[in-house]
């Protein structure tokens, strides 16, 4: 059963086409990957996803429901959470104020609840800081919920942005290079957090990531996009070995081998 589902899903920015008639289903509590080379629409899809841009043509369904012409704070109530390229913490604040301002989406009190600290307010806080708490945990970054963002080691605040979507409590999170910048150990301390979000949150992954030892070991599928059209589809396999795919990546000639010897990602 596919919890995403889109069709036909087309952007134009004046006479550029970037993303152009995708067609994209994704599984519920699958792990999946989009990848292509830069510039190939990859964050453009997903920002037509999340409703930062209005697609010209095509739907976007989750779970039956369809989100096109939603706001992005929509998108969060319908089920999506998002992470992006480059890291969007708030310095100043804590770890644990930085979760607590995600959990804020799904809270129910308003403007004047929290100039007088109504009842609703100092209950919508509590269960905040409950949330941020066990999500920091769950990222292992429990011992950091006191210290300011920007202090925390590069790789962490890639966590701590996880975490702070998870903090939505989405059916789908959309993580955007969420390996750029980590290093080996990093990478596979990522890999087993992205596994533990689907295994024991049940929240279904989609991830856009240019490193290709962890999209081939970690995911169910892949889509490939190519200026902006859907190049190709698969398991990790069938698209590693994919022709059209490594020229797409490597170039025509070094596709074909050097020497006749098999050119792979």
């Amino acid at each position: 059963m596919s919890i995403l589902d889109v069709q036909g899903l087309t952007k134009s920015f004046g006479g550029l086409t970037a993303v152009n008639d995708v067609t994209f289903q994704v599984p519920e509590r699958g792990i999946i990957s989009v990848i292509g080379p830069n510039g190939a629409g990859k964050t453009t899809f997903f920002n037509l996803i999340t409703g930062i841009y209005t697609p010209n043509k095509g739907t976007i369904q989750l779970a039956g429901k369809s989100l096109v012409g939603l706001r992005p704070d929509q998108v969060v109530d319908a089920g999506i959470s998002r992470t992006f390229q480059n890291i969007r913490l708030f310095p100043s604040m804590t770890a644990e104020e930085n979760i607590m301002l995600g959990r804020g989406v799904r809270l129910k009190s308003g403007y004047w609840d929290a100039i007088l600290r109504s009842g609703k307010f100092r209950h919508d806080e509590a269960e905040a800081l409950d949330t941020a708490r066990l999500m920091l945990d769950f990222v292992g970054l429990g011992k950091w919920r006191n210290e300011l963002s920007t202090n925390l080691p590069y790789g962490d605040q890639r966590k701590l942005e996880i975490a702070r979507a998870l903090a939505t409590t989405p059916k789908l999170i959309l993580l955007d290079e969420p390996a750029a910048g980590m290093n080996p150990r990093e990478t596979e301390d990522l890999k087993a957090l992205i596994r533990a979000i689907r295994d024991e949150l049940g929240v279904t992954v989609v991830l856009i990531e240019h490193d290709m030892r962890l999209v081939m070991t970690l995911s169910e599928n892949i889509t490939v996009l190519n200026y902006g059209s859907k190049l190709a589809e698969g398991l990790p396999h069938e698209v590693r070995n994919n022709p059209e795919v490594m020229e797409a990546y490597l170039g025509r000639g070094a596709a074909a081998g050097e020497h006749g010897k098999e050119a792979r990602l």
